[in-house]
């Protein structure tokens, strides 16, 4: 009898929600207890249900990605090059321009590594960390943080996800994969505006990139 996806995200979702309840009430009893072997049993069995709860997410990651990404069995795939992403955050540069905005444009590599990282003059501190953390989430989970954002709601499959990765992952508009040909090559995470001037900014650098790879 085949499996209907949706309710099978849903009981996952309801699994994850009843774990990090379990989580909840495991501190409460340990905020109280003073007996050493109870506590020690407490926390391991803590790092049980976080550990399920990362497994969980792992497998639903995995599940989503298939959703939004091509697949193609063609020859190993090439990272964006360092001079094609520098054209990349070129363009994107011009265009925040045109908006009147001063942002951080970060460009990544498919395996979450940064390859450029541009800051434009008057770029606020906090937005290197901000672009560099999108760039990140679309390369490590090939999707823009824009879709991500809907699916990290609560109820959602993957509520709960900010809270894995260091904290690196990022739930709202501006990281954008970088698809050419039908494969993933890298990432981009733009910050410095509104979520949406993010968004759109990074979405324009994502259109633009056919034309960057012709060049």
């Amino acid at each position: 009898m085949p499996v209907n996806k949706e309710n099978e995200k849903s009981n996952l979702s309801d699994l994850y929600e009843d774990l990090n309840r379990l989580a909840g009430s495991i501190d409460q009893i340990l905020e109280k207890s003073n007996q050493t072997e109870l506590n020690s049993n407490l926390k391991l069995m803590k790092h049980n249900v976080q550990k399920a709860q990362m497994q969980m997410v792992e497998s639903i990651v995995k599940n989503v990605v298939g959703e939004y990404i091509p697949t193609q069995k063609e020859e190993i795939k090439k990272d964006i090059s360092l001079g094609q992403a520098v054209a990349l955050i070129g363009e994107i540069e011009k265009k925040a321009n045109d908006m009147g905005m001063k942002v951080v444009i970060a460009v990544y590599n498919t395996a979450a590594r940064p390859v450029a990282i541009h800051c434009m003059d008057d770029s606020y501190i906090a937005s290197f960390d901000v672009a560099e953390n999108k760039a990140y989430t679309s390369a490590a989970l090939k999707m823009s943080t824009a879709v991500l954002k809907n699916l990290s709601q609560p109820g959602q499959e993957l509520y709960g996800i900010q809270n894995t990765n260091g904290g690196k992952i990022v739930i709202f508009g501006g990281g954008e994969p970088l698809i050419y040909q039908g494969k993933l090559i890298g990432a981009l995470g733009v910050s410095g505006g509104t979520e949406e001037e993010d968004r759109d900014l990074a979405a324009f650098g994502r259109n633009k990139l056919e034309e960057v790879m012709a060049w």
